[in-house]
């Protein structure tokens, strides 16, 4: 810990509930030399926080990123059961959320909207965005301690059916999503993941249907979390223009996603509206520096992204 203390600053940063630890080299230098001393203080803040930013170190590129991650886990390889477009840029690196820079990114835990999700995941800002770009983040555990305790019973009794439908040119092909183009690989993945799936359009298209949940305890931690992305995936969030014109295109059971209660039945707007209220109300911004790394535990705090302008490189690593 003394080592820590002589060689590097921190403090916290916090809005609106959400917290974040950044650590500072007081004379820069590569993290990875820093990581012996370091890597213990990370840990504790990522638990204690649920997300540390390293600031002011030597830039990392894709290899020093997968170096770093994996000091935490073993890095993924493999986006299985992506909902958003990315690209691959190394062993364990990818590219954040390829959607447009206009578009807000809404805060979510990552792969949330299933039964399997990385433990922790790590954002390196090559080059920060000419104008915002942010990645917010929100305690998840704020968020379910703020949100109405029946809203919250409800959703953990009836639970969040998840379903999407792929190869309509609307979303991701089913290819992409489970990295084969095998339709037994897709079905084997499928029942060995409690997700109800089936083929329509002869084969050309696919439906997937899986039941999750609202809420999670932390395994270290005992901690209660809102985990899950039924505001997300949900009609509702779409701009009223591009939901108008996909019901033009698909009925409502063909939209790329769609989220209701556990049991079929329809999740009210209204109830949506008051979850992504919370959200707001909880999240921290800060603005991108070149060589910056955030490091989420992805159960404690959940991310998204804000519009931006200019030319924006941030790339992600996740650990088991």
């Amino acid at each position: 810990m003394d080592a820590v203390i002589n060689t590097t600053d921190e403090r916290a940063i916090e809005c609106n509930g959400t917290r974040v630890l950044e650590l500072r080299p007081k004379d820069g230098g590569p993290l990875d030399a820093f990581m012996p001393a370091l890597q213990p203080r990370i840990e504790r803040g990522m638990r204690e926080f649920g997300g540390v930013l390293l600031r002011g170190f030597d830039a990392l590129g894709a290899d020093g990123l997968d170096d770093i991650a994996s000091r935490f886990g073993p890095t993924l390889h493999a986006y299985e059961f992506g909902s958003t477009p990315r690209s691959k840029i190394g062993k364990g690196v990818f590219s954040s959320t390829e959607y447009p820079a206009d578009q807000w990114i809404d805060q979510h835990n990552e792969q949330s909207y299933t039964l399997r999700w990385p433990a922790s995941i790590f954002f390196y800002c090559e080059t920060a965005a000419e104008e915002n770009g942010a990645t917010p983040v929100a305690d998840s555990r704020a968020v379910y301690r703020r949100l109405d305790p029946a809203l919250r019973r409800r959703f953990a009794e009836r639970q969040i059916m998840y379903v999407r439908n792929y190869g309509n040119g609307l979303d991701l092909p089913w290819e992409q999503v489970f990295g084969t183009s095998d339709r037994a690989e897709v079905e084997r993945y499928c029942r060995a993941n409690r997700i109800a799936c089936e083929w329509l359009d002869d084969g050309d298209a696919l439906r997937t249907r899986q039941v999750c949940q609202s809420e999670l305890r932390h395994p270290l931690t005992g901690e209660t979390v809102w985990f899950n992305q039924a505001h997300l995936f949900h009609v509702s969030n779409l701009p009223v223009d591009v939901r108008d014109a996909l019901l033009e295109v698909v009925d409502e059971d063909r939209l790329p996603r769609n989220t209701f209660y556990g049991d079929g039945t329809p999740i009210e707007p209204a109830t949506l509206d008051e979850i992504r209220a919370v959200y707001r109300d909880t999240m921290l911004a800060f603005a991108w520096q070149p060589g910056d790394l955030l490091a989420l535990d992805n159960v404690l705090m959940s991310h998204g992204r804000a519009p931006f302008k200019g030319r924006r490189r941030v790339l992600v690593a996740m650990t088991g």
